[in-house]
């Protein structure tokens, strides 16, 4: 923020009563005539596409955005997304319309850690890794607000602050317990990099406590970390009617107004919900002082101001029509980002691309075969058109080739006539599949069950999954129809891993398409069919099961993600195939040795040997080559998409800097230390189970670092 904004900020607070600076506090602020301030509600979404306000370019989900590893390819989206909610927003504030979702403050993106694959929530985020997650936040967050930091295109929200990833069952009650050596080294790295480095506007708390603190008032988290240690300035926002969890779930106060003063008094200066209603009795029996609201209303008038909302103060962005929406230009990008966010799983003998010339007839079966809740996510916007991959095969193939169409069984029921028998779309799916030449089955999950508490069934737990199983009859269905014989190509709808360990020893080939997106269905087709090669690479890992997976409630990182697991895992994180062969030469560092404080320089080479072009996620890993217990394994620490047309090769360098050799102690510290480093270039992570997969191994180097151990920031 700019001294003229401050100023200008500290001018209009300062002609307010305090009831006036109170109101200025609440999601649904109410205009001040006088002073020539708008109403104006600050409730937004905007997670994949403007969200919930009517038609809009519907992307793909979060996770399915991160397999991209593509910080260009976010950045773009969001720059789309903030010009659909600004063109909406003119429109919309020309006539008067200033209501819930009409908004420029997005409450997005959702940086929390993907740290159990059980989470239903998981799907709104970066996926389980702390740099990856940052680097898609960051450039993501770039996108939505613009270069000029004076003049924000819209602002972003970094959620949900912190330590928050489910049980969504229990999340209003819930009391996350983390050590402090888990809370730097994972919970608070992608949200200290957000607002120190992409300077994010806007914070949300969580509805969980915190070590006994409950998030949206926790002393220890906004304002020693959030506002002393990282000198955040912008605003805290509560998530929706969190701040009444205080006292009604977490019994950490007694009455409304102590935890509304709770809450201010901790640095949260917006309300998303009720509790600030109750400010004035708050201030009338001494919790609260004027100068906390003030200092409040201020960040928030400040905020206003950047987006142009004030007269005398107006913004470069004023102009953006409506024809904006939905236009031409940014449907492509949507269903250029569906692509580039499959992941190919599986390929046996080459199956993929399919061969339109070589096949007749093809039967598309499954419960997500021809669903609109299965390409979409949640947070999402109304598309114009939905094209299922049902309808994505049909449109490719002209009607030239016979498509048979099945939905084989209902998503997790186990019959979908109310009245019918179990089983009741099961023969039609193996006549399907006998009369066709492939089979491409669609299963998986959609935000009806796997999501957020309120918003998903209760059938499914509250939005967890209860384990990692396909639901209801499509495990038994997956069986039955690749027992009948015929090629199956598996087409995974999800948001998160799932346990298809059968699949992987059964079936012919496997994708995951995520959640899509509106027009999902075109990018599956073409795929199928060779159009593109898929390039994605899995934003987490997935388990063959979850017998050996740690409570769900247990906080600590032991033995989660791929950064600390020993469980058995069926695909790793980093992990994808493609329709190209993609070869790694002369990878080199240009050190052996150096002191801790030293940067150090590796590159390589990436060669497309084969026929189809290729976005290719060059990774970097590093780990101590002799760490203490409660240390992390490989981590990655760099990555770069390199776009490859067939015979291309190109040379990508990395500069490692000293806090990618840093490491977390126990007792929080960001520390540097000696010893010998492992880095490993290319395009996986590395270990037994990637090679196994990719018949491939990364190049790996030795780094010794000398001197003596000292503490580094954050």
């Amino acid at each position: 923020m700019s001294k003229k904004t401050r100023e200008y900020a500290h001018e209009l607070v300062e002609k307010m009563t305090i009831e006036e600076k109170m109101q200025q506090m609440l999601y649904e602020s109410p205009a001040i005539e006088r002073l020539g301030i708008p109403a104006y509600n600050w409730w937004n979404e905007a997670l994949h596409g403007v969200a919930r306000a009517g038609v809009a370019t519907v992307f793909p989900q979060s996770i399915g955005m991160a397999a991209s590893f593509d910080t260009g390819l976010l950045y773009r989206i969001a720059d789309v997304v903030s010009t659909e909610g600004r063109a909406k927003f003119n429109e919309f504030a020309k006539r008067g319309d200033r209501g819930i979702y009409k908004g420029l403050t997005f409450w997005a993106p959702n940086i929390n850690i993907f740290r159990d694959p059980r989470w239903g929530r998981g799907h709104e985020t970066y996926g389980e890794d702390p740099y990856l997650s940052s680097e898609l936040g960051m450039a993501y967050i770039k996108g939505l607000q613009g270069e000029d930091k004076d003049h924000l295109k819209s602002a972003a929200c970094a959620k949900h602050f912190a330590v928050h990833s489910g049980p969504e069952a229990v999340r209003h009650e819930f009391d996350a317990k983390v050590s402090v050596h888990d809370l730097y080294d994972t919970y608070l790295y992608a949200f200290s990099r957000c607002v120190k480095e992409a300077k994010v506007e806007a914070v949300m708390g969580a509805y969980n406590r915190v070590n006994g603190e409950p998030a949206c008032g926790s002393r220890k988290l906004l304002k020693d970390i959030l506002r002393n240690e990282w000198q955040f300035e912008g605003h805290v926002v509560s998530d929706c009617w969190a701040i009444n969890d205080f006292h009604e779930n977490h019994h950490v106060t007694d009455t409304v107004e102590e935890s509304a003063a709770m809450a201010v008094n901790n640095g949260c200066d917006l309300n998303c919900g009720t509790a600030y209603l109750h400010l004035m009795p708050a201030y009338e029996k001494g919790l609260i002082s004027e100068e906390a609201i003030t200092e409040a209303a201020e960040r928030l008038l400040e905020v206003r101001i950047r987006l142009g909302m004030m007269e005398n103060y107006p913004s470069p962005y004023k102009d953006i029509p409506y024809s904006k929406v939905e236009c031409k230009e940014h449907i492509e990008l949507s269903v250029e980002a569906a692509k580039r966010s499959m992941v190919l799983l599986k390929n046996k003998n080459n199956i993929l691309p399919l061969n339109k010339e070589e096949i007749n007839t093809i039967a598309v079966i499954g419960p997500n075969a021809n669903s609109r809740d299965a390409l979409v996510g949640n947070y999402t916007g109304t598309s114009s058109r939905y094209i299922t991959p049902l309808e994505g095969i049909q449109q490719y193939l002209e009607y030239e080739k016979e498509v048979l169409y099945a939905e084989g069984c209902h998503l997790y029921r186990d019959k979908v006539e109310f009245l019918a028998e179990k089983k009741d779309r099961f023969e039609e799916a193996v006549i399907a599949a006998e009369r066709a030449d492939v089979v491409v089955l669609c299963l998986g999950l959609d935000a009806t069950i796997e999501g957020e508490e309120g918003d998903a069934g209760n059938e499914y737990a509250s939005g967890d999954k209860p384990d990692l199983k396909l639901p209801g009859l499509q495990q038994e269905l997956l069986e039955t129809i690749t027992a009948v014989g015929k090629p199956v190509i598996l087409v995974l709808l999800a948001g998160s891993a799932m346990d298809i360990s059968w699949a992987d020893k059964n079936v012919d080939a496997v994708i995951d398409a995520w959640y899509p997106g509106a027009r999902g269905g075109k990018a599956i087709a073409e795929i199928l069919f060779g159009e593109d090669s898929p390039s994605g690479k899995l934003p987490v890992t997935f388990y063959e099961d979850t017998d050996s997976l740690p409570d769900f409630c247990d906080y600590s990182m032991s033995n989660r993600t791929y950064r600390y697991t020993d469980c058995k895992v069926l695909y790793p994180f980093g992990y994808g195939l493609s329709y190209s062969d993609i070869y790694y030469s002369d990878s080199a560092t240009d050190i052996t040795e150096c002191t801790i404080t030293d940067s150090v320089l590796v590159k390589t080479k990436v060669t497309n040997k084969g026929s189809y072009k290729v976005n290719e996620s060059v990774q970097v890993y590093i780990k101590h080559k002799d760490p203490e217990a409660y240390e992390p394994g490989y981590q990655l620490k760099k990555v770069q998409c390199v776009n490859l047309a067939p015979g291309e090769e190109k040379e990508v360098e990395f500069t490692l800097n000293p806090r990618d050799f840093a490491i977390i102690t126990e007792d929080g510290q960001c520390v540097l230390r000696p010893g010998e480093y492992i880095i490993s270039i290319g395009g996986q992570q590395p270990g037994e189970r990637s090679e196994k997969l990719t018949g491939k191994k990364t190049d790996t180097f030795i780094i010794k670092r000398t001197g003596n151990e000292c503490i580094t920031d954050y």
